[in-house]
């Protein structure tokens, strides 16, 4: 059975991949905060489900995007961190963050009060 998708372009494979309400926002924490546990990437992302974000992060890793990081002590530690071609993305991410930044203050402020 070949699983392999045609894509028409590298946008589409980037889509396919990285894509959808929740990876792109996972990619981002994972990345600015270099290493993370989970709890704490669950804590800065508070509307997703754990189903969810756990299925997420596995994909993510099937990609070669993170790495996952078993410590068994007492109590079981799972870290997250970002592998070297995953870590591309950062700067990527980063820049989206900025831009919805300034668009949010362009909606506060330009749209509110036209100009006349």
């Amino acid at each position: 059975m070949n699983t392999h998708k045609d894509f028409h372009c590298y946008v589409d494979l980037t889509k396919d991949i990285i894509g959808g309400k929740w990876k792109p926002v996972i990619l981002h924490h994972i990345g600015n905060s270099g290493i993370i546990r989970y709890g704490e990437l669950r804590r800065k992302i508070p509307t997703i489900n754990e189903r969810v974000l756990s299925r997420q992060l596995r994909e993510l890793e099937r990609h070669h995007l993170i790495i996952r990081t078993v410590y068994k002590e007492k109590t079981l530690k799972v870290e997250y961190s970002m592998t070297t071609i995953g870590n591309e993305l950062t700067p990527i991410l980063n820049t989206l963050c900025d831009w919805g930044r300034r668009y949010d203050n362009f909606v506060q402020t330009e749209l509110q009060c036209p100009k006349n």
